[in-house]
């Protein structure tokens, strides 16, 4: 059986080499222009180049995101920029707008093109139209059902992709319109302002300054606020299925979400190939793992049939997480057992602390010794953002390893 490709999020360099490094097969990130996420760092030329480089040095993969509705301003400088993008020997284009699609395949053929969960795609049918105009992979939209999606697996010769994890939009494939009527800032085009997570109240036409909450709240309700998808319960159907690629959302995320996610469906994935009892004995823990990482409540959303109103959050917009970010591991001084850290969050002898490797098992420790990189000077805390620290470690550990500690409850 061909192995599923596990497909990150690479907001910025950063990201990029933390995907890779915590397990990713492939990445996908954004340009400056013409891409849905114009709020994330995203990538100059020269920065692209060098993620393209970086990744192909390591035998993993890098497909460009220009997966914009394009209005006909937006047309200015898109050819050039997609010979950009060739030269630097990107392994694929993301793209939604028919328009895009066309001038790619005139101005770059040799360039890939994999049509974006933007075009909305839900039918065998359709995937049949994108495979005849020359695409090589779809990315089927979120609103499918896993028997849907069996069904477009059986009929469809060319590669699929589907989301497993992360932010859901209120609205079809992430096709909404509510930022452009409330801001101005149009979501199709990579300004959207999250409408949906903003808290609303029902106003009665005859009474225009009251408010009522549309839940028993004072505080109003979230009636947009979709939880976040999580399909590690079902990741095993999904592999039966054969979808090539797995792809986890959030480019706008931080470096912590990244690694965090990443490692554990890369360790899920490889365990169903190689031990499915194995798999299924680890599933608990993995979900825990998802726990520690900022996320809304998770839901299955619609792989195993409709929403019911139990996929929203009502109560409020923000994020739950069951572990902090505290540190990262920048080398390893084997000689002396220690590991030189730089702090992201307050540290203190006597926490217990996971290390949380890039390709070694992690471990957790209580922090019995700790110094100033600078002074050499023991130090029971370590409250100065970014401060350079070595810790004394019971193993070696890995250049990269994120440091985390359990939050209290």
């Amino acid at each position: 059986m061909k192995k599923t490709e596990l497909l990150a999020p690479a907001g910025d360099m950063s990201k990029l080499k933390t995907a890779l490094l915590y397990g990713a097969d492939a990445v996908y990130l954004g340009g400056k222009r013409f891409g849905l996420r114009s709020y994330s760092g995203n990538f100059s030329p020269e920065e692209m180049k060098e993620a393209i480089d970086f990744a192909h040095s390591s035998g993993k993969k890098v497909y460009v995101t220009v997966n914009i509705f394009a209005h006909n301003d937006d047309l200015s400088g898109l050819p050039q920029y997609l010979e950009e993008i060739s030269a630097f020997k990107a392994d694929a284009i993301i793209v939604s707008d028919p328009g895009v699609f066309s001038i790619a395949r005139e101005c770059v053929p040799d360039l890939p093109l994999h049509v974006s969960t933007q075009a909305n795609t839900v039918n065998w049918q359709a995937v049949e139209f994108w495979r005849k105009i020359g695409a090589e992979r779809v990315v089927l939209a979120r609103e499918l059902s896993e028997k849907e999606i069996a069904t477009i697996r059986e009929k469809s010769p060319i590669e699929l992709e589907m989301f497993i994890h992360g932010a859901m939009c209120m609205s079809y494939s992430g096709r909404c319109v509510m930022s452009n009527y409330m801001t101005g800032r149009d979501s199709n085009r990579g300004a959207c302002a999250q409408a949906c997570r903003w808290k609303y109240s029902l106003v009665e036409e005859k009474r225009p300054h009251e408010y009522f909450p549309i839940e028993e709240d004072e505080n109003g309700a979230y009636i947009f606020n979709s939880k976040d998808l999580c399909l590690l319960p079902y990741l095993g159907h999904i592999l039966d299925m054969g979808i090539d690629s797995l792809k986890i959302e959030g480019r706008m995320k931080s470096v912590y979400y990244v690694a965090g996610v990443v490692k554990t469906y890369r360790e899920a994935i490889d365990a169903y190939y190689e031990d499915k009892e194995k798999f299924a004995a680890n599933l608990p823990k993995w979900q825990a793992d998802l726990e520690k990482v900022s996320h809304r409540p998770y839901t299955a959303g619609f792989f195993k049939g409709s929403l019911t109103a139990s996929d929203h959050v009502y109560e409020t917009a923000s994020y739950a997480q069951d572990a902090e970010f505290v540190g990262v591991v920048l080398s390893y001084d084997a000689e002396g057992g220690f590991a030189h850290v730089e702090q992201r969050n307050n540290l203190k002898c006597g926490q217990t602390i996971e290390f949380f490797q890039p390709r070694q098992v992690s471990f957790e420790q209580k922090i019995e010794q700790m110094y100033d990189d600078a002074t050499g000077e023991a130090i029971l805390v370590a409250p100065h953002p970014q401060q350079r620290i070595r810790i004394k470690v019971d193993k070696p550990v890995e250049e990269h390893t994120l440091l985390r500690r359990a939050k209290h409850k």
